[in-house]
């Protein structure tokens, strides 16, 4: 646990629980980088109920229990009075039930759905609203028949599954055959003979940073791209450039916001990130971007009830919206409501191609 000072009435603090290890270690620094900028933008602001805004490092890539057992020390101390930050759908079911109905919890991931935890509010996307039109228009647009899931073996790929049987069914194509991998898989030879075998045209990929970059690299260089597209409901800028730009023929990702569109709000975005971190600094995308957008949230969501009391904040909640680079967002029954698209890998960039 990071040292910290006493608690104060001039100070709020907040746990952003990101990886810092693991397959999705990849993105950690953006998405750090990019909570730290929407603090200094809140602070600049005047803070959160006149107090100044700080995070509390926290590594959302450790085991599920330590980082719950982490965070709820935390709580529990009055270390921090509340939490952000992505990290995968077993973490924030070991996390939600010990505090959110004590803190404040903005969940930044995209997630299966379904979660219903008083305190907890989310901002990114989920299968009905991101793979369900995306499946959709590729049976139709790219003909496809027959897919084939290859996910990690845990909760959010396992019930992303369940729903894109239903999908498949729904819009005239089929699940060929299903895969899963521990976190951590290197070796996908065998999976890619499954692939071969199925006679699946596509690839649903439901794989965590690292292993979806060795992933992309093995299909490429088994061939399979030269038959087979692949779409990915997970797949950031950052691990576009570590696939490859040989390892990204026929790659679709499907999210709510992606780094080459051109927008005011995100060529404001992408200014403020690029002055104050630097040129070299960590790529940015839709992962660290939501990660922004948690710190903006968690903010707006304590403004607006003028209390850190949990049921408060939860009342007003869908009375809340803020402002970020996606534009004006606004609270639905506690999800954020958004605009999804589908994107195309060209190389090393992605290229929007529809919006969902």
């Amino acid at each position: 646990m990071p040292r910290l000072a006493l608690p104060d009435d001039s100070t709020l603090h907040v746990a952003l629980v990101f990886p810092m290890q693991g397959p999705a270690g990849i993105f950690g620094p953006t998405c750090e980088l990019c909570a730290q900028l929407a603090v200094e933008e809140v602070n600049r602001a005047g803070g959160v109920l006149g107090r100044e805004l700080r995070l509390i490092p926290v590594d959302g890539g450790a085991h599920p229990e330590r980082v719950a057992a982490e965070v709820e020390s935390l709580v529990s101390l009055g270390l921090v009075q509340g939490v952000t930050g992505w990290h995968i759908s077993s973490v924030r079911q070991a996390l939600a039930p010990r505090i959110a109905h004590r803190v404040p919890y903005v969940y930044t991931a995209l997630y299966e759905g379904g979660e219903t935890t008083e305190g907890v509010f989310l901002t990114s996307e989920t299968p009905a609203n991101q793979l369900q039109p995306a499946m959709r228009l590729l049976t139709r647009e790219q003909r496809v028949r027959r897919w084939h899931i290859v996910g990690n073996d845990y909760v959010w790929p396992r019930q992303t599954a369940r729903a894109a049987r239903r999908y498949a069914t729904d819009g005239g194509s089929r699940i060929a055959g299903e895969t899963y991998l521990p976190l951590g898989t290197h070796d996908f030879a065998d999976v890619l003979r499954r692939i071969e075998q199925s006679g699946a045209d596509a690839v649903l990929m439901l794989l965590v940073g690292n292993d979806a970059v060795r992933f992309n690299r093995a299909f490429a260089a088994s061939g399979l791209d030269q038959r087979c597209l692949r779409l990915s409901t997970l797949m950031d800028e950052n691990m576009l450039l570590a696939s490859g730009a040989g390892a990204t023929r026929g790659l679709f990702s499907t999210a709510g916001f992606f780094a080459s569109m051109i927008t005011p709000e995100n060529l404001d975005f992408h200014g403020q990130y690029a002055r104050r971190f630097g040129i070299d600094a960590p790529q940015l995308g839709s992962l660290g971007e939501s990660c922004y957008e948690g710190v903006l949230l968690l903010a707006a969501l304590i403004a607006q009830a003028r209390t850190l009391d949990v049921r408060a904040i939860g009342a007003g909640a869908d009375a809340v919206s803020y402002e970020g680079p996606r534009g004006l967002m606004r609270l639905r029954r506690r999800h954020v409501s958004q605009r999804i698209y589908l994107a195309e890998a060209h190389a090393l960039e992605f290229t929007v191609v529809a919006e969902l």
